[in-house]
């Protein structure tokens, strides 16, 4: 079936009717699965701990308040200093990959020598280990370096991990930069590094931005392991070992726990609605051969 532009310049629908209906209600149902996980845990924060056991069970909350959001900060006075813990850990981790990962996949995007596929394959097959494989090797060394007890016995492995797909998400990137850029450059006098910080970083920095919030939100995530193995002082704790703190002896107080919970993983959803158009613009470049 065709429709016709104010031009009278045919054109033809992409898809019938029976299809949109099915596109919409695939996209229901995959939302539906995705975000009821998130939708049940507000929920649970909104309801009295009392209400969370009864029978029949409740999906709505009666008399629901935001009480738990304010009673959590008594039951662990230290929760503060968890999230601070964690935006800390998260935010140098992240810097230590760019400062390492920026001018690797620049270098593995423009030039090409020998043993790089080799180096490429071995990225790929260190980013297939699990931490919890590695624990013990990692403990000795942080033991040897002295960094048990410390921030840096979390943030160093975290970055390592990450490294790797890293460096294949902004390398792939940067080869879709012209390599015209680098020769009209080469040919006014510059040198490879005025090239590489002048030219191209301006032109990468939506592939960069998105590769720093990556970094950040898989740091962020995978604290609790390296914290649980490399850390004993309160003082460093991240939140993943403070939510820990609402596992009583006796019951789990499930309302403060879900709403710290949001609470916590609030700092990371500020940081991808301020970034989300770099993400959005970074992760779809290059899908429209040019």
């Amino acid at each position: 079936m065709a429709r016709f532009r104010n031009d009278d310049t045919p054109m033809i629908d992409r898809y019938r009717w029976w299809e949109v209906i099915a596109i919409y209600a695939g996209i229901f149902v995959f939302l539906f699965f995705l975000l009821s996980p998130f939708i049940e845990g507000f929920l649970v924060s909104l309801k009295p701990l009392s209400q969370l056991f009864s029978t029949p069970y409740s999906f709505w909350p009666e008399n629901g308040s935001f009480a738990a959001y304010f009673t959590m900060w008594e039951s662990v006075p230290g929760f503060a200093r968890y999230i601070f813990n964690s935006f800390l850990i998260s935010s140098l981790a992240t810097i230590i990959v760019l400062l390492l990962v920026v001018p690797a996949a620049y270098a593995f995007a423009r030039f090409s020598f020998r043993g790089m596929g080799l180096v490429l394959g071995a990225f790929l097959a260190v980013s297939m280990f699990s931490g919890a494989v590695l624990l013990i090797p990692l403990f000795r060394l942080m033991r040897v370096l002295g960094l048990l007890n410390t921030y840096w016995a979390m943030i160093v492995p975290g970055a390592a991990f990450l490294i790797p797909a890293a460096i294949w998400l902004l390398r792939t990137y940067m080869m879709r930069i012209p390599r015209e850029l680098n020769e009209a450059a080469y040919m006014d006098g510059a040198s490879q590094f005025y090239t590489f910080r002048r030219v191209i970083l301006p032109i990468a920095r939506p592939g960069i931005i998105v590769v720093a919030i990556m970094t950040f939100i898989g740091a962020y995530s995978q604290q609790f392991i390296f914290a649980l193995t490399f850390n004993s002082k309160t003082e460093y704790m991240p939140l993943p070992i403070g939510l820990y703190a609402y596992f009583g002896k006796q019951e789990v107080i499930w309302n403060e726990l879900m709403a710290a919970s949001f609470v916590g993983i609030a700092p990371a959803l500020i940081l991808i609605f301020f970034l989300q158009r770099y993400l959005v613009g970074g992760l779809t470049a290059g899908a429209v051969k040019q």
